[in-house]
This record gives structure tokens, sequence and C-alpha cells, in this order.
């Protein structure tokens, strides 16, 4: 009887800590689109590590697939600059797996621009625990403007 609450109690805790981590997860990739959306440059550099990188898959004017990389300082600068309309990215977790200090995240994403819906496609995140912290280090997406949910 001991040894099977012994186990319940342990199996009780990894899941406790578990939910924990994803919490921190997701709150990390929220504060990157708050940063994003209110222009807090702060907030978004705090979601990051610091040699993170971005890029996008696109088909290219050839129709080719290709992926872009953008540099995570340049992406900085233009949510910094003063702009008309907010950048609003709404995403939905979909997935996410943790391994020790490394973490993945599939977020499905809509994408405004003030109020009018611009594209969608999913995000797909890899993060590090660093100091005790969940960073992003890497973010890869599709952006597509057909067969979106609205």
């Amino acid at each position: 009887m001991k040894y099977a609450l012994t186990i319940a109690l342990l199996c009780f805790c990894s899941l406790l800590h578990a939910q924990s981590e994803e919490s921190a997860i997701k709150e990390t990739i929220n504060n990157f689109f708050k940063g994003m959306k209110t222009s807090d440059t702060a907030l978004l550099i705090s979601a990051i590590s610091p040699n993170a990188v971005l890029q996008t898959v696109v088909t290219n004017k050839d129709q080719k697939v290709i992926v872009r990389t953008e540099e995570m300082s340049k992406f900085i600068e233009f949510v910094a600059k003063p702009h008309p309309l907010v950048f609003d990215e709404r995403i939905q977790f979909e997935t996410i797996k943790i391994d020790a200090d490394l973490a993945s995240a599939w977020t499905p994403y809509q994408f405004f621009l003030g109020d009018k819906f611009s594209h969608c496609g999913v995000n797909s995140f890899q993060l590090v625990k660093l100091d005790g912290k969940w960073k992003i280090q890497y973010i890869i997406d599709t952006r597509r403007k057909e067969k979106c949910i609205e």
C-alpha cells in the first residue's frame, strides 16, 4: 500500500511540475506577442535568447518554397518604430513538448493589422531554459491568406 501511494504521489508531483513548465513556456511565448502588440521591446526581448533565430517558410515569385531568415534585431527595430496599426497575432497552443531544458511549441495563429485580418499560419517555437527561465531560441512560421479560420 505504501509503495502504491508513493508511486501515485510521485506521478502527481511530476504532473504538477510538467503543468508548471508548460505554463512558464506559454507565458514566455505570450510575452513575445504582447511585446509585439504593444511595441514593448523590453518585454519582447525578455522572451528571447540572446542569439534567437527568426525564419519564415515562403513561396518565392518562381513558386519555389524557400526559408527566409530575418535578423531578430531588425524585427525588434521594426516593432519599436511607431506604426498606426496594432500588430495583433492571435495564437492557440496546440502542442507543447518538453525534455529537460528544451521545449517545442506548435501554435496556429491568425494575424491582424488593427482589426483587419491579414494572414494566418503556424509558428513552431524551440525554447531553451537559460538561468532557470524559458527563452525562445528559434521561431519558424508559415504564412498564408487562404484556408484560414476567421
